[in-house]
């Protein structure tokens, strides 16, 4: 117990001094240890990885503009190539820091998670990096990771539909996310409007009826998938 809060600590602490790559290795310690996570360990996870995927989905958008641009007449020849290959370096740290929390998710946090909204948020996790793969993979690896991704946000849709209310957070987050995977890596934008629209609806439906302590964060999301 005491090594998990310690590593709880350290996690919140790496967050403050915005040193993501040691907030992951500290929650990674606590996932490992095969105990259901607590709603704050759970999050402190999953800002943990955003914050390392995030910085490398934006270098590697960045870098593939530059290849486009350089890839037009006008620009040196030369560099393409270097362009290219740091392009390349930064596709395997994205499928690294992909693969590393996909295994933690199968091995360690879905198989213990008890209560319906832990299931969902997890199942939605592994849709999400699936997705991310699909981002920076080309054919064949494309292919297979959307529908991997595609695989588990089905899985979590069907939990959230039959166990959390339209508007609890965690649905609604997997409904933008999900809607987002349609758009960007299926490029369906009917599925994508369809998904999103379903989900605002339905929790408008659902906060008229009550309001509790996740009204706030319910709404902002309802404002994204607006």
């Amino acid at each position: 117990m005491a090594d998990r809060e310690e590593n709880v600590y350290l996690a919140k602490l790496a967050e403050q001094a915005e040193r993501y790559d040691e907030m992951v290795q500290a929650m990674k310690r606590v996932a490992v240890l095969n105990v259901e996570l607590s709603v704050e360990e759970r999050n402190l996870f999953s800002v943990a990885y955003k914050n390392v995927i995030g910085a490398r989905r934006g270098c590697w958008r960045t870098v593939c503009n530059l290849e486009q641009k350089h890839s037009l007449k006008g620009f040196q020849a030369c560099q393409l190539p270097l362009i290219q290959q740091y392009r390349r370096n930064i596709e395997k740290e994205l499928q690294s820091i992909c693969g590393d929390i996909l295994e933690v998710l199968d091995t360690h946090l879905i198989p213990v998670a008890s209560n319906t909204d832990s299931k969902v948020f997890f199942h939605k996790m592994k849709g999400d990096y699936y997705r991310y793969l699909a981002e920076c993979s080309v054919e064949g690896s494309r292919k297979s990771a959307a529908e991997h991704s595609l695989e588990a946000y089905k899985a979590a849709s069907a939990l959230a539909i039959n166990g959390l209310a339209p508007s609890h957070p965690v649905r609604l987050g997997l409904a933008l996310n999900l809607s987002v995977f349609y758009y960007e890596i299926l490029g369906s934008q009917g599925c994508a409007c369809r998904v999103a629209r379903q989900a605002f609806d339905d929790a408008v439906t659902d906060l008229g009826s009550s309001r509790n302590e996740t009204y706030k964060e319910s709404t902002l999301i309802m404002q994204l998938l607006r």
